[in-house]
């Protein structure tokens, strides 16, 4: 079955327990290496070096030798640990590439990951070291190293590593033997990145429509116009985002009394930051979903080397190679820091004291400091998004003495990607503190209904301020609150009970 983001872990589930069921593909696919090693020629991976080694033909009495070897070489990684959610999700991936029965794996291994996934077994993998070229190299064969009782896994608490041995015990499992062809597929592939990019992709869709929330929060605050979201403006120029996030925001923002009360003010234009919310959040759901078109291709890809097909033929290419990846995870960055750089935007408003709003959203300031410092957080974060979304798809260091001579170098793009994500959450939730702070100011007047259902939802974890306080706890509850999806929820329940949100 095919994986997809918006429903990543049902989806990997189902395909692991269809795999757990019928791993026939799996047999019918190792078949073919079992007769191609009968016959006296030279296969790459099989029976010969790797990489810039791939010339040197292997004895058969040495073949499983040399797919220990392979791993016990290759894990040479470093820097912080792989996060364990991602760590599983490289395993999943890893089960489901090699179940699709064209890598050749044999069946006991192919069992014992399987049996790793079953039993919550996290190889405990160090973030560093691949370049996404002939796959995620290091960080696989550590992730590989456990099958064999070696390496490292996550204590049950996941709090720290534990020698594979002892994990593998506790879970009632022994060491397995490689066979000819394991090692290599279970090395080369793209499943580092690919983890790292279905994670990401897989909360950035839980905020995108957040994103829209809390700039229908911002606008009302601020007293902006409701005619930049117009269905006519959007229509002439119809980037599919851009249209979506215009109707959020007619939706949120529908029979709101705050939007009446200064219909007939002089104000001709708000700021960018609130006239082009369609414009700017919209290129970025449209980036995002090409991103995600390219990494849901890639989960549901087969990416080791060499390939096994069923007529017999056993081929060495480079479907291991990360670039598609790299290309799609840079653009995701880019499109995920822009969300925060109009957000941090949209709070600087809030705190300016525009339109009858106190500034920094106290009304005793000197002796209180306000909300002046979230914006310094938000502002220090979009300033590390934008040297995190430096492209690292654009560098290339040669490898294997020459052999692999253009990298991707994937995997640095998947891993900023995870911080960008992190400090964007950290952004939104400054901008949802600061927004419900600032509608306070317009009570008795209401907002939208979706804007009304959204401050109503803030204002469960958090209270308005009068005086200074530790609002990093606030700050630290908002982002949470966004992080659970409770906001969107929320306010999708209620706008559905209206009819006005899809």
């Amino acid at each position: 079955m095919n994986i997809s983001i918006r429903n990543l872990y049902t989806d990997l589930d189902a395909s692991l327990a269809a795999l757990r069921a019928d791993d026939s593909a799996v047999a019918r696919s190792r078949a073919v290496v079992d007769e191609a090693l009968g016959r006296d020629e030279a296969i790459y991976g099989i029976n010969t070096g790797f990489g810039a080694l791939a010339d040197k033909r292997i004895g058969d009495d040495r073949l499983a030798e040399l797919q220990r070897n392979l791993l016990l070489s290759h894990a040479c990684g470093t820097g912080e640990p792989v996060p364990p959610t991602i760590s599983g999700l490289m395993l999943k991936l890893k089960i489901h590439a090699l179940g699709l029965g064209q890598s050749g794996i044999s069946e006991p291994v192919f069992r014992q990951l399987l049996a790793f996934d079953r039993k919550g077994v996290l190889p405990w993998i160090p973030s560093r070291g691949s370049v996404g070229a002939s796959g995620d190299l290091a960080p696989l064969a550590h992730m590989s190293l456990p099958l064999i009782g070696l390496g490292k896994c996550w204590n049950p608490d996941h709090s720290g590593p534990e020698p594979a041995e002892k994990t593998l015990a506790r879970a009632g499992l022994k060491p397995v033997e490689l066979a000819p062809k394991d090692g290599l597929a279970l090395i080369n592939g793209t499943q580092l990145m690919a983890a790292y990019g279905a994670f990401v992709l897989n909360r950035a869709w839980h905020l995108l429509p957040a994103a829209d929330v809390l700039g229908a929060m911002s606008l009302e605050a601020l007293q902006g116009s409701a005619r930049p979201f117009d269905a006519r403006i959007h229509a002439i120029r119809p980037h599919p985002g851009q249209i979506r996030v215009a109707r959020n925001i007619r939706n949120l923002l529908h029979e709101s009394e705050i939007l009446e009360s200064h219909r007939d003010c002089g104000k001709v234009q708000d700021p960018y930051c609130l006239r082009c919310i369609p414009q700017v959040h919209g290129a970025s759901r449209d980036a995002l979903a090409h991103a995600t078109e390219v990494v849901e291709r890639e989960l549901n890809s087969v990416t080791d080397n060499p390939l096994v097909f069923n007529n017999g033929d056993i081929v060495s290419g480079g479907n291991f190679h990360g670039q598609p990846l790299a290309l799609a995870l840079d653009y995701a960055a880019i499109a995920l820091a822009e969300l925060g750089s109009i957000s941090e935007r949209r709070t600087y408003l809030l705190l300016e004291g525009h339109d009858g709003l106190p500034k920094l959203l106290m009304a005793d300031t000197g002796i209180n400091s306000g909300y002046m410092i979230p914006q310094y957080t938000a502002a220090a974060l979009v300033s590390e998004n934008k040297v995190l979304c430096h492209p690292a798809s654009v560098d290339s260091i040669p490898t294997s003495l020459g052999q692999e001579d253009h990298v991707s170098m994937g995997s640095i793009s998947a891993i900023k990607l995870l911080s960008v994500i992190s400090n964007l959450e950290s952004i939104m939730g400054v901008e949802m503190l600061t927004a419900a702070q600032a509608l306070d100011f317009r009570k008795p007047l209401r907002p939208g209904k979706g804007v009304a259902l959204a401050h109503d939802c803030v204002r469960g974890i958090v209270e308005h301020a009068e005086v200074d306080y530790q609002l990093g706890q606030d700050l630290d509850a908002c982002t949470e609150l966004l992080c659970q999806g409770d906001l969107v929820r929320t306010v999708e329940q209620g706008l559905e009970h209206l009819g006005l949100w899809d």
